[in-house]
């Protein structure tokens, strides 16, 4: 049996525009659009990519499952994603090597520490 991870679903109030943030923010292509459902991946061929699906409600919660990004440049890249409409938040993480943002509609992710700060 053969088994493949095709997408992460991400529950949105708005997935055009939750997953346009994404794309720009990634620089992943659209590759499904509609009004309940908006799919972007790295390539067009290219898995696992993620579909934002519209959800009623707003998050209340912590998220039970979250992004980790590794960048070239930690502080440059968060930067670049406050200026695309992230926002730091504290989840009780204290200080450590990554940040903890959340997106325009309240998801969580961390940006973690720059590959050349690890080796």
């Amino acid at each position: 049996m053969g088994l493949e991870w095709e997408q992460t679903i991400i529950d949105a109030a708005d997935p055009a525009r939750l997953g346009e943030w994404w794309r720009t923010a990634l620089g992943w292509v659209v590759v499904d659009a509609s009004d309940d459902e908006f799919e972007i991946r790295a390539s067009a061929d290219r898995l696992p990519g993620l579909l934002f699906g519209r959800a009623d409600g707003s998050k209340t919660v912590k998220n039970r499952l979250h992004l980790d990004l590794r960048p070239d440049d930690r502080d440059a890249e968060v930067e670049r994603l406050i200026a695309l409409g992230a926002r730091p938040v504290d989840i009780g993480q204290g200080e450590q090597t990554w940040v903890v943002l959340a997106d325009p509609e309240g998801n969580e992710f961390c940006v973690l520490s720059s590959r050349r700060d690890d080796a």
